[in-house]
């Protein structure tokens, strides 16, 4: 029996920083923030861009089908990111360049370059190539795989762009505009990971626009770990080799071992999950597979409670691999290879930083109570290295995210909603002088 687990060693020590008590309700807004904003929202250069969002929003929505139809599959966002580009150059916001790792990233420079704001968007969508991405249009509802998570953040940001070079806003902080690639799946965020990596030239603050209720402000990011298990074994006959050891058999032992041991650590405590999200092998339904995979995703805003997902997890792998091997017949045993396929980091934005601040002043100032709250986005990269950081609303009404019939409402409070997201940016860039 074999069983190898590829950089096993580091699979406990995860990069993870602790976090604190979740808390479901922040401190009150300092007031420095919130006449901040209340002046920031009365400068004739910031009302004007206010004027460009409302006015160019018909036009915007077409630049949501004209990119939904662009597919952007993991590792394959090139054309999505080429006219993503075209349509960033066409607003005028500044230079656009494409990275080694293929984000597009725009650079408006500051007055002073006292400091420098990052705002982000992913391009890319879980679904593969081939999908049908054509938008179909109901009235306010726009219906294609990937609509919503995040075609439309990445024209929020087009929109923003569009507003600040049309207005003429000058900052004393740089402002840079990235749609980047790799936030889903196995892409781990290596768009984001790319952008902060120990050599690149880091942001002073982050924001990811990334999601769907207005009043939803992520600023804890959940952790996670994804492994991709294969079990490989003689194969054969359904017949003729009945009994020897089935890498299908065996792939289910452990995964009932896992799930049945993994369930208790997530029914009470700091919040976790489990999934096997893939599963494949086999040549044919009367032969014995030769080989069997599965993914796994584990996840959790508590470093302990993913570090013992990961632990029965690793048990669970081993106890189905010996189960299956102990009932075989007189063909060799299988081997079962455990390779980790992405890990997300956990932290968390202090409620009290500026930018946490601003953005719940900027939704307090429209009535609508902020609700701080925890996901895994492109700002679990930041949040970890300790960079504030945080991801606000795609604004409009997203539903069936991660469905072929996903779809996006454009549903009234659209142009608003941008326009917070554009004071939050000018906001953390500061607004330079006339």
């Amino acid at each position: 029996m074999k069983t190898c687990f590829i950089a096993c060693a580091g699979l406990l020590a995860l990069p993870l920083t602790p976090l604190s008590a979740f808390q479901d309700e922040a401190a009150p807004i300092m007031a420095t923030y919130q006449s901040q904003i209340a002046n920031l929202r009365e400068d004739a250069r910031m009302a004007a861009a206010f004027v460009h969002i409302a006015a160019g929003h018909d036009e915007h929505l077409q630049n949501l089908i004209t990119l939904t139809e662009v597919p952007a599959p993991p590792f394959g966002e090139g054309a999505r990111a080429a006219v993503f580009a075209d349509m960033m150059r066409a607003t005028g916001f500044g230079e656009v360049t494409i990275d080694d790792a293929g984000n597009v990233v725009a650079h408006r420079p500051g007055a002073a370059a006292t400091h420098s704001v990052m705002m982000v968007a992913h391009l890319d969508t879980v679904f593969p190539a081939e999908t049908d991405v054509t938008v179909q249009v109901e009235g306010n509802r726009y219906t294609a795989p990937g609509i919503g998570d995040n075609t439309r953040g990445a024209v929020m940001l087009l929109q923003i762009a569009s507003a600040i070079a049309a207005a003429d806003i000058r900052t004393q902080g740089d402002i840079i505009l990235v749609g980047n690639v790799g936030e889903e799946g196995l892409g781990d965020l290596r768009g984001v990971r790319h952008l902060f990596r120990d050599a690149a030239n880091r942001p002073d603050s982050f924001i990811a626009i990334d999601g769907g209720d207005d009043a939803r402000l992520v600023t804890r990011a959940v952790g996670s770990t994804r492994f991709r298990v294969t079990l490989n074994g003689p194969g054969g006959h359904s017949w003729g080799d009945f009994g020897d050891a089935n890498p299908h058999h065996a792939s289910a032992r452990a995964i009932t071992r896992f799930v049945n041991a993994a369930r208790p650590i997530t029914q009470d405590g700091p919040r976790a999950s489990y999934n096997i999200g893939r599963t494949g092998g086999g040549t044919s339904v009367n032969s014995i597979p030769f080989e069997s995979w599965f993914e796994v995703d584990m996840r959790s805003g508590d470093p302990a409670r993913l570090e013992a997902l990961v632990a029965v997890f690793q048990q669970a792998m081993a106890e189905g691999l010996e189960a299956e091997n102990a009932v075989r017949g007189d063909s060799d045993p299988l081997t079962m290879t455990i390779e980790p396929i992405g890990s997300r980091p956990a932290g968390e934005s202090d409620p009290a930083l500026p930018l946490v601040q601003r953005a719940r002043a900027l939704l307090e100032a429209d009535g609508i109570t902020p609700v701080l709250t925890a996901s895994s986005t492109d700002s679990n990269i930041p949040i970890s290295l300790g960079i504030p950081a945080i991801t606000i609303s795609r604004c409009g009404t997203s539903a069936r995210a991660h469905s072929l019939d996903e779809y996006w409402e454009d549903d009234g409070t659209v142009p608003a909603c941008t326009m917070r997201g554009l004071a939050l940016l000018i906001a953390e860039a500061e607004l330079a002088g006339d």
